[in-house]
């Protein structure tokens, strides 16, 4: 079994400033919660950009090479950048930090889903910035939209960059969208496959959700051509990381995903969730992977191939 890697989501689109106090927003912020992430265990870190001003989702090379500079600076970890973006922007805005920064990792989502956040609504009833309430609203209407040519579009540029896709797998049809491209020679194994659950809209955050998809994943493209990791939305966060420990997975853990590291707790940071997991890791008996394992185990360029 491999060591287990643990990719720290440092914030994202799906988290409004007004969930948590903790959140990191600006360049700085962002950068500086990666670093102690990587610092407290993660070899990775998931790297979305804010407008500083007032934490809206940004799609600016600006923002994001102040973060990315910042951490490689600092830290030999590993740089896993969006190209999720948010179901705001088109597939162009989302990805065009490959091909400016050349970085090891990014994400690739698999599928369109209607990615649902409203029902923060029920809850949440003061908020931080203008923009929030209306952007909550609107996500009863979202789509975020993943077609057959972001595909296409992304497989190109992932290539031509040698940036290896972390695969977003938000429900079951995404693994068959990814196995028409590997039987289309578009995605060739080995696959690095991220199962995203808990998002309303896609599949729920259950036992018996995570065990399917890794035995259809296994089914479709052999137990040998492929690793795995989880993301648990919210409550399913530990429980899920639980499972993938102890089945050879790997996880996935931070604010982006989740904001509480106990129940009605408010995490303090991005490293404090690392931490628990490393924990964990320790109390299951999985050694936790450095940033350098974590390229072997998963056939990265290095980081002196990025470009920032």
């Amino acid at each position: 079994m491999d060591k287990l890697i643990i990719t720290a989501a440092i914030t994202g689109a799906a988290t409004i400033p007004s969930l948590s106090p903790y959140l990191p927003m600006t360049p700085e912020e962002i950068a500086n919660s990666a670093i102690e992430a990587a610092q407290a265990g993660a070899a990775i870190v998931h790297i979305h950009a804010r407008r500083p001003e007032d934490g809206f989702p940004s799609s600016n090379p600006d923002h994001f090479r102040e973060i990315l500079t910042k951490i490689k600076a600092k830290s030999n970890v590993v740089i896993c950048v969006t190209t999720g973006g948010s179901a705001m922007m088109t597939v162009e805005e989302r990805a065009a930090v490959v091909p400016a920064f050349k970085p090891e990792m990014c994400s690739f989502n698999m599928g369109s889903i209607n990615f649902a956040l409203h029902s923060a609504l029920r809850y949440l009833k003061e908020f931080k910035y203008p923009w929030e309430k209306a952007y909550l609203e609107m996500s009863k209407d979202f789509v975020f939209k993943n077609t057959f040519k972001d595909f296409d579009y992304l497989c190109e540029i992932t290539q031509a960059n040698q940036t290896k896709p972390e695969l977003e797998i938000y429900d079951v049809g995404h693994l068959y969208n990814l196995d028409h491209l590997v039987s289309e020679g578009k995605m060739k194994p080995p696959l690095h496959l991220q199962f995203v659950m808990g998002v309303l809209g896609a599949i729920r955050g259950t036992p018996e959700d995570l065990t399917y998809l890794t035995t259809k994943a296994q089914v479709l493209f052999g137990a040998d051509n492929f690793t795995w990791s989880v993301i648990g939305v919210g409550a399913a966060e530990i429980n899920l990381s639980t499972m993938a420990i102890h089945m050879g997975g790997h996880v996935r853990v931070g604010l982006e995903d989740n904001i509480y590291i106990g129940k009605g707790k408010l995490a303090k940071s991005n490293a404090e969730l690392v931490e628990k997991i490393v924990k964990l890791a320790g109390m299951l008996g999985r050694e936790v992977a450095s940033p350098n394992e974590a390229r072997t185990i998963l056939g990265l360029k290095g980081p002196d191939k990025v470009n920032f």
